[in-house]
């Protein structure tokens, strides 16, 4: 097996896809009998959209769910504002998707088992792993049920109490963002309307919000607690808890699908990379659900490790390709817990600043700027959309490949060639990794074949 993946989240599915779609041989197992059956990450940012969208997944994503509505507050049982959750702002031919969707998560878990599947492959259920241990080519993974299996590589993506990270000794380093307790639960609510989401809070900021979880029948529950309060997550606890903060009677929660407590937590991993295992997801970083930044950032972790790890199996990269992994992500990761926290304290709007359309690698070692004078896209930056000879870029960009702006002869193996740039990347030659982020940029091709060997085309 090239690579085992461990945890069926929206990170390991994300991956599993992708490296089935490149012909890697990979497996991915999950401790439990089923997929996670709550809401929990229920937020897509546009960024993330886009790479459904390579995926094979978006429109299958956008029927499992709907936009977000605005959210009203209450007082005294009467509807006292209402505001729009994001701050909008326009799309344009660069950024077709400006708006995050709302999808639950065990939706979008779903829709992903489903395309994963759809690929050929395989989520082994009830597979708890309880160790492991690597050598120069490969990792034994060790399982409750005794057995062993062996890969080339290793991906954690087994959640914030990673037993693959504790596996590997890697630390996580962190911050309690909230000290107070929080409830979130999936429930059946009757006697409210679904256009809205609701917001019940006293003047101590303990409270509850309901929201209507867009493409089901059920609300998603959050509640602030006053510090010291132990959550109760039976009905009727959140019954009581609902009939305490709004006009509404214990009896129209009317069902309890799911529920879990937390205490919010900013936390990064030491490392994200230990020899042939890899550290993904809430493995790697741990966020405050505040702004929706936890799933997305992990499904790109996904995203960009990928296609790092099938050219080092399928296209004879050099195994040091695999060490811009972290370069790029834990980076990443740390501004995306400083955005969290910000949200969650009430320093950030969400809106242009949490959608993550202008994250990139500029400093990445995988980068390379050859132009004395560079327009404004760089190499390194998210490779906006727009349309070349009728062609519309992200059409082109879809797929395992690597797509070179400018040029009319392709100069490798995977590469899809288009003659020119739109004008609003500025003069000169793209080749957009099958990320979707400009590797490298020249005036003329020039170099370009030196930097197609190093990434093993």
């Amino acid at each position: 097996m090239d690579v085992l993946i461990v945890g069926a989240g929206p990170t390991g599915l994300a991956l599993g896809i992708d490296l089935a779609r490149r012909g890697v041989a990979a497996l991915v197992v999950e401790r439990s009998e089923r997929l996670f059956p709550g809401s929990r990450g229920k937020g897509i940012q546009p960024r993330t959209q886009e790479v459904f969208d390579d995926l094979g997944v978006l429109a299958a994503i956008r029927a499992a769910g709907g936009p977000y509505p605005p959210r009203t507050t209450w007082k005294d049982g009467e509807r006292v504002g209402e505001e729009p959750v994001f701050e909008p702002f326009e799309a344009d031919e660069g950024a077709p998707y400006t708006e995050p969707l709302m999808v639950a998560q065990w939706r979008t878990q779903e829709v992903l088992y489903a395309r994963l599947v759809e690929l050929g492959g395989e989520v082994a259920f009830g597979r708890e792993l309880t160790g492991l241990e690597q050598d120069a080519d490969g990792v034994s993974a060790h399982f409750a049920d005794g057995t062993t299996l062996r890969a080339r590589y290793v991906v954690a993506a087994d959640g914030g109490r990673s037993a693959v990270r504790r596996a590997v000794g890697v630390a996580m380093a962190g911050e309690t963002v909230d000290p107070a307790p929080f409830l979130v639960a999936d429930v059946g609510v009757r006697g409210l309307d679904r256009d809205s989401w609701h917001a019940f809070m006293d003047s101590d900021d303990t409270g509850v919000v309901l929201c209507p979880l867009a493409g089901t029948e059920y609300f998603q529950l959050q509640a602030r607690l006053a510090e010291g309060t132990q959550p109760d997550l039976t009905l009727d606890g959140i019954r009581k808890l609902v009939a305490a903060y709004s006009h509404l009677g214990a009896d129209d929660i009317t069902e309890l699908r799911w529920a879990s407590e937390f205490r919010p937590r900013a936390a990064l991993a030491d490392r994200f990379r230990v020899g042939r295992v890899f550290l993904a997801g809430d493995a790697a970083h741990v966020h405050s659900p505040a702004g929706g930044q936890g799933l997305n950032t992990s499904v790109q972790d996904a995203y960009n490790l990928g296609w790092k790890l099938a050219a080092v199996l399928r296209d004879g990269a050099a195994e040091s390709l695999l060490d811009t992994y972290e370069e790029e992500r834990r980076a990443t990761a740390a501004a995306m817990l400083d955005l969290s926290t910000g949200v969650h304290r009430g320093e950030v709007r969400r809106g242009k600043a949490t959608v993550q359309l202008d994250l990139g690698y500029r400093e990445s070692p995988l980068a390379e700027e050859s132009r004395p004078h560079p327009g404004p896209l760089r190499a390194g930056d998210r490779a906006p959309d727009g349309t070349v000879d009728g062609v519309r870029l992200f059409d082109a960009f879809r797929g395992p490949h690597w797509t070179l702006l400018g040029a009319t002869t392709p100069p490798a193996t995977g590469v899809r060639v288009l003659p020119s740039a739109p004008p609003s990347y500025g003069p000169g030659v793209f080749l957009i990794r099958p990320d979707g982020y400009v590797g490298w940029a020249g005036d003329t091709t020039e170099g370009l074949r030196a930097y197609l060997s190093r990434v093993g085309l």
